[in-house]
């Protein structure tokens, strides 16, 4: 976003960064300085430890690693000596630290509330991470600062400090706080829009890699194109690029079903894009109405010309803190122990035109709507040591002074690496797309709405996705009800939000300095279809009627309900006015003060739009690129155990009950419960290498809350 213009003096475009944080429309928010956020200090704000034993376990793991994990949302395992966390296909067995130390299994405990995993972990793993902290400190990467912004999901909730990695201190066998920055690169316009979220007109009109349907400037095809990731996501459909293209478009002009839910058509899409692109590409497109099949037909004389398609580029986005992370269906699973799976997303954002003359006019004469496209892919790269060097590849986009040539050309080479034929061959067509998204009310101007495609086919009867080539399809949308059956405040979103949000919901929530909760809405509830086919703007939130406002749980459930769904998060939640980059205010596109916090250093406060309070922060580019820096400099990368899916059984045999804290209603003949007896996790430790059958890549910070973001 916001970076500079030109290539040698980026100084010059300190107006352009300005321009960037503005909305087109007043949004109903306040900025706030991040000082005003109450202080923590660093061992208090450390969440994860990592200790060195005293001697090797017979699994060959060298150290402890220690988290404190969210308080249960069943209070009974709150003092439980031992915890099972993950989905049913990937369980994981931690064990008080508290307990481990009293039966002198490790050095020491960093305190109550910790739970404890034993690791592989390489010493040069260690060194790596002093290194880095050299390089952060020494400022060749630019100002830096000791100043950490925690978050609690998407909100800011306090600064801290990180702590630097005592090597002497790891050889006396103490717990060793392993996971923040003691310093970062400063938050800047510049560094923001040259690493996370890149709008700068040097990028999205680079003339040698984009092209441009408003004023014909650019190179046809080039690698940022609408057509050249087109053509990229056709190559396995058996399709050509236009007709692909095309059969996309047509999924407007007739009504669709999708989970139950009617998205109705929008056969304005035929006279204000698919016709007018005909037109320009000098071949006729009529619509006609079948009798036989009760549907519209549309035909054209011949093939669009993709490189004329009427899609101009706003922006490119790293999406790096969404990295995937593996979930089942949760039979015994629970909110934490979530493994990432992947480095994150890709995404190309384009507005979509109607240009007077096409390819020959200004601004003036582009005919911007109010449509925005976004190509998000999954990054195929997987692996703790892999998704740091991804990162880090990002991370050189800050060193260049500005955008460059060399700066274009690693940009040009991390997005091929993502979108090209070929990247991910377990996916439909091969290609990496996770989904498209559009955002629109160009096409019946009284109703925004959002709208998914993917490379896929879903069965919700069966609760499936299977990757699939072929056409795009139109999906469900991510985290959002069925809003023309249910609407705003009824009983089944609330019945739903007061039982499988609140669930994922910690007991220790407070609004609003610790607001997070870990569910996914389904394709069906309470004997009814749920999730939905497509998102309307209203309700522009979602309400709880049952929503106790002096219950902390039961606000958070509400405002995460609201938060990731369509409407929420592109309205009443966030303060934004439907799109958070503006495809109609020029280039560079502005940004959402969700997105921006009002620039660095500020977050950017929404009173509840149900409640009159709390009032929530936003500063999403913050904390993408303090994730940035994390995973490429300072998350370490360790081996951590495999534990076999008879876990659950074995401990019985050995407990009477499982310790387990589910996001659903468990489907397990299994007692749930405690384990308060120190030999019971003596014996469970002597089984461990019965049950261990293998180690993996993983990051420190693997053990964490799974992100329910849908967007």
């Amino acid at each position: 976003m916001l970076g500079a213009s030109g290539c040698s003096e980026p100084q010059a475009d300190i107006p352009e960064s300005q321009a960037q944080i503005q909305s087109a429309e007043e949004q109903p928010g306040t900025v706030e300085d991040l000082g005003k956020l109450p202080y923590v200090e660093p061992e208090a704000a450390t969440d994860v430890f990592l200790q060195k034993l005293k001697e090797p376990t017979a699994l060959g793991e060298n150290f402890a690693l220690h988290v404190k994990l969210p308080e249960p949302a069943n209070p009974e395992l709150k003092d439980s000596l031992v915890r099972v966390i993950g989905e049913p296909e990937r369980p994981l067995m931690l064990f008080s630290s508290d307990a481990l130390a009293e039966l002198g299994e490790i050095p020491k405990s960093p305190g109550s509330g910790f739970y404890t995993l034993l690791t592989q972990h390489d010493s040069t793993e260690l060194e790596r991470r002093v290194s880095n902290e050299q390089l952060l400190s020494s400022g060749k990467m630019g100002e830096v600062t000791e100043q950490s912004v925690l978050f609690q999901g998407r909100t800011p909730v306090g600064i801290s400090k990180g702590i630097s990695l005592d090597l002497q201190a790891i050889d006396t066998g103490i717990p060793v706080p392993i996971r923040i920055c003691p310093s970062i690169p400063a938050s800047t316009l510049q560094k923001w829009g040259e690493s996370v979220f890149i709008t700068s007109p040097a990028v999205v009109k680079n003339p040698a890699r984009t092209w441009d349907p408003c004023t014909g400037a650019g190179t046809q095809g080039g690698v940022w194109t609408f057509a050249h990731l087109m053509r990229q996501l056709s190559l396995g459909s058996g399709m050509s690029a236009e007709a692909f293209a095309l059969d996309w478009l047509k999924l407007w002009v007739n009504n669709q079903t999708v989970n139950g839910d009617v998205v109705a058509a929008r056969t304005a899409m035929f006279a204000q894009v698919i016709q007018p692109w005909a037109t320009a590409s000098g071949v006729t497109a009529t619509m006609t109405y079948n009798n036989s099949t009760g549907r519209n037909d549309v035909t054209l004389s011949g093939p669009l010309n993709l490189n004329i398609a009427p899609f101009r580029l706003l922006a490119i986005v790293n999406r790096l803190d969404l990295g995937g992370t593996t979930r089942g269906p949760s039979t015994y699973g629970g909110s934490t122990g979530s493994v990432p799976s992947d480095a994150g997303e890709l995404r190309f954002i384009f507005g979509v035109v109607q240009p007077n003359p096409w390819g020959a006019g200004s601004e003036a004469t582009c005919g911007a709507k109010p449509f925005t496209v976004i190509f998000e892919y999954g990054v195929p790269i997987t692996g703790c040591s892999n998704v740091a060097a991804w990162a880090r590849e990002w991370t050189k986009l800050n060193t260049y002074g500005g955008f460059t040539s060399s700066y274009l050309t690693q940009l040009q080479t991390l997005t091929q690496n993502v979108v090209l034929y070929g990247k991910a061959p377990t996916k439909g067509n091969r290609s990496a797309l996770n989904q498209i998204r559009t955002n629109e009310n160009a096409l019946n101007w009284r109703w925004w709405e959002f709208r998914e495609f993917r490379l896929s086919i879903e069965n919700p009867s069966l609760g499936t996705d299977t990757p699939a080539n072929g056409p795009l399809r139109m999906h469900t949308v991510a985290q959002t009800a069925n809003d023309t059956s249910f609407g705003s405040g009824n009983a089944v979103t609330d019945q739903y939000t007061m039982d499988k949000v609140l669930l994922g919901t910690p007991a220790g929530t407070s609004n609003p300095n610790n607001c997070n909760s870990s569910y996914t809405v389904p394709y069906s509830y309470a004997g009814v279809s749920f999730r939905g086919g497509n998102s309307l703007m209203a309700p522009n939130y979602w309400r709880v009627n049952l929503n106790n406002p002096s219950n902390p749980r039961e606000i958070c459930s509400r405002h995460q309900f609201s938060l990731n769904s369509c409407q929420g998060c592109h309205k009443g939640d966030t303060g934004t006015a439907f799109t958070h980059i503006n495809p109609q205010a020029g280039i560079p596109a502005p940004l959402s003060g969700f997105l921006t916090g009002g620039g660095p250093g500020s977050t950017f406060n929404v009173v509840d739009p149900q409640l009159g309070s709390p009032t929530w922060r936003y500063a999403d580019l913050e904390k993408r690129f303090k994730r940035l820096y994390d995973i490429a400099y300072c998350v370490q990368c360790t081996r951590a155990p495999i534990f076999d899916v008879s876990l659950p059984d074995r401990m019985v045999e050995i407990t009477g009950r499982l310790p387990i804290d589910p996001v659903s209603p468990v489907k397990t003949q299994f007692e749930i419960g405690p384990v308060h007896d120190i030999s019971q996790v003596k014996k469970l430790l002597e089984v461990r290498s019965s049950l261990v059958k293998g180690f993996e890549d993983q990051t420190v910070d693997f053990i964490q809350l799974v992100d329910s973001t849908g967007h």
